[in-house]
């Protein structure tokens, strides 16, 4: 709601509200390029043309630090939803829908193309209240990147304008009150360093699975042949095109070893790779493949097993 908003905030969106062209909701996103913009009005980020994401910026969370320097923390912890409580399925797959595509911003050291919001009830009641519609939504002029994203204490900060500049602790102190995200920072659900190797395995090659048929090609579970590899991957002519040694990491667990079949696989060269998936646990798991050539140089590589 618009009481919730920082002045200064509430005066700029005002101001392109009144000043630019009127359009819906939709209509903003899809001239930015959002394809099927109407289809997916409802979600919190968007794959743009040109590999831009695109980030909602609900105006309530924006705090404002030295300088005048905008700024808003983002939750890493996609159970819980904003003010506390658990997520419905569907709300759960939005936030990683959106912590996916900030992390692809952020690990491709881009920037981000954000609209900011106000909602039509309390900001707190967002994800629990029918009439939580779009009050007001419009194009911010200015860029916002990724300033830091903290996996153990669940938060990232998101900043608007050059890079460099990070809030203070004070600032967080009160970002934190404003955004609700102090209990989830003080109390981490499930630390991923209780978990077990192979749990953690079993999520990397879960989150590879997924990933892989989500581009439409044909991934196959084959770690019980003890081939020097986890997954093939094949396009939908039964062509192979990727053999995977997989290997999952999480906070607590980094290291992981390569058996003598992955390597002896690995020297047999193309088209085996390492694929080594970050925060399989989580809600934000990235993975990254290496070559034969490059494997050494993986991070959390330990020595080869006797």
């Amino acid at each position: 709601m618009d009481k919730e908003v920082d002045p200064a905030v509430l005066a700029v969106i005002n101001e392109k509200r009144l000043m630019g062209e009127k359009r819906t909701p939709v209509e903003i996103i899809a001239r930015m390029g959002v394809f099927d913009a109407r289809q997916k009005a409802s979600e919190q980020a968007w794959l743009a043309t040109g590999d831009n994401v695109i980030a909602t910026i609900w105006a309530e969370f924006v705090s404002i630090g030295a300088g005048g320097r905008w700024f808003c923390l983002e939750s890493l912890d996609a159970q819980r939803r904003i003010g506390g409580g658990e997520r419905s399925a569907l709300q759960i797959q939005r936030a990683k829908d959106r912590l996916k595509l900030l992390k692809r911003a952020l690990d491709a050291g881009q920037g981000l193309r954000a609209v900011l919001q106000t909602n039509r009830v309390s900001i707190f009641d967002l994800e629990t209240d029918k009439a939580a519609k779009v009050s007001t939504r419009v194009p911010d002029d200015e860029e916002w990147h990724i300033a830091t994203w903290d996996p153990e204490q669940k938060i990232a900060v998101l900043v608007r304008g050059p890079r460099g500049w990070l809030p203070t602790e004070e600032d967080m102190q009160a970002a934190r009150a404003r955004g609700g995200v102090t209990a989830a920072a003080a109390a981490p659900q499930a630390p991923a360093g209780q978990a077990s190797q192979e749990e953690v395995q079993a999520a990397a090659m879960d989150y590879l699975m997924r990933h892989f048929a989500g581009y439409g090609y044909k991934a196959e579970n084959v770690a019980p042949q003890k081939l020097g590899y986890d997954i093939e991957v094949s396009d939908k002519k039964g062509a192979t095109l990727l053999k995977l040694a997989v290997k999952g990491t999480a906070a607590g667990m980094a290291g992981f070893r390569l058996t003598a079949e992955e390597r002896a696989c690995a020297q047999r060269g193309d088209p085996w790779r390492l694929a080594v998936v970050t925060d399989a646990l989580g809600p934000v798991a990235q993975h990254k493949l290496y070559k034969p050539s490059e494997m050494d140089k993986a991070p959390g590589l330990e020595a080869l097993l006797d």
